[in-house]
């Protein structure tokens, strides 16, 4: 009996040390699969807010960690892009933090001298069928950032119509594209700031 149950146990425990091995191996194999589409991901994003004709260097290899009152609360990556090592643009996390269901997430890309080259939401929880139209698939709303100029902080055309600016608002939902529309325009203001920052920032990793 004693023998019995010592040999079944020394089966389990190859068993075991076996099945994580090839767990271990398994992990080993697909994470650079995983981590080369995670990388593709976020180039097809970046490309959508930043034309690639603008800059030539790596933009995952140029991220820096902020902290910044006029991107939201919190820790926000930035990502700047270079042209011959000239810092030409930047793309900035923003967070918009009263949409109507609360925070909305972005993606802007934006010039040193406040033109906006694009944004995108990457999260929201605003209401289907009223907020949600700030989604590209949705509605091509977010896409009328690109090429707006933001010329102060006191800028009366970044504003939904309703409020006497530039932006349409949603039919029955206006709280949330104003939001954003104020987030981008903190976005942009902030983003003129950068390049007298550089020197400072923290690098993503370190």
């Amino acid at each position: 009996m004693l023998k019995t149950i010592r040999k079944h146990g020394i089966t389990l425990a190859l068993f075991a040390a076996g099945s994580t091995g090839l767990t271990a191996a398994i992990n080993q194999l697909t994470k650079s699969t995983i981590d080369e589409q995670a990388a593709l991901q976020q180039k097809a994003l970046f490309d959508q807010v930043l034309p690639g004709d603008r800059y030539n260097n790596n933009l995952s290899e140029s991220c820096y960690l902020v902290n910044a009152q006029a991107l939201g609360k919190g820790t926000h990556r930035v990502y700047i892009a270079r042209q011959d090592d000239h810092p030409v643009a930047a793309i900035l996390e923003a967070t918009a933090p009263d949409g109507y269901s609360g925070a909305i997430q972005l993606l802007v890309g934006v010039d040193f001298t406040g033109t906006v080259l694009g944004t995108r939401v990457t999260e929201h929880h605003e209401t289907p069928g009223l907020g949600d139209k700030i989604e590209l698939r949705l509605s091509d709303w977010i896409t009328h950032f690109s090429g707006k100029t933001i010329a102060a902080g006191n800028d009366a055309h970044w504003a939904v119509k309703k409020d006497g600016g530039d932006f349409d608002q949603f039919t029955g939902a206006t709280i949330t594209p104003r939001a954003v529309v104020n987030a981008v325009k903190r976005a942009g203001l902030y983003a003129q700031t950068l390049p007298a920052q550089l020197p400072q920032l923290s690098a993503c990793g370190e």
